[in-house]
């Protein structure tokens, strides 16, 4: 599987925020980026829904081959008041790919533009994209997938977000960071 790696800053990133980087369930998330529109939009604003927030861009392939899953899942568990945002981490040379891609895909949930590697490190997501994180009703992140996420650990994140939490909890963190041959 390929997976696109950041460069040296967004390294240096999560050194210098390792301190500040979100626990699963350790406090609440907030983030802010743009909307398409360009109009200022809160993650503190999903507070009382479960969100699935994932980080993406054009020009990766996983998360291109990523993005399909993602927008069955949001057919399928947006009637239950999941959330599903998608940030971009295209830069001022490849965001106006971003309608093309979104059109491409059908993508019908919100799409927030300006996401940068620092994000990912403040959410303690890794150091590639695509990367995952799962919000609890309360605005914690409960869970991270770095790297393209599989069918069922998004179900299995999702269903026990939304379920009465008496089995044990999915695993805090998955990483399929492999190394690039």
């Amino acid at each position: 599987m390929q997976v696109y790696r950041l460069g040296m800053p967004a390294v240096l990133a999560i050194l210098l925020f390792s301190r500040s980087l979100l626990t699963p369930g350790s406090a609440h998330a907030d983030w802010s980026a743009s909307d398409l529109s360009g109009k200022r939009v809160h993650l503190r604003d999903y507070r009382g829904r479960v969100v699935v927030l994932n980080f993406w861009a054009t020009w990766c392939g996983p998360c291109n081959a990523e993005m399909p899953l993602l927008v069955d899942a949001e057919k399928e568990y947006g009637s239950r008041g999941v959330a599903f945002i998608g940030a971009s981490l295209d830069d001022s040379k490849t965001k106006r790919n971003v309608p093309e891609f979104i059109s491409k895909y059908r993508v019908g949930f919100p799409v927030w533009l300006g996401a940068t590697g620092d994000d990912l490190a403040r959410l303690g997501m890794g150091e590639a994209v695509p990367a995952t994180a799962f919000l609890d009703r309360d605005g914690r992140v409960i869970a991270r997938v770095s790297g393209q996420i599989r069918r069922p650990e998004l179900r299995e994140r999702i269903e026990w977000l939304l379920g009465e939490r008496v089995s044990a909890p999915p695993a805090p963190f998955v990483s399929h960071m492999e190394q690039e041959k």
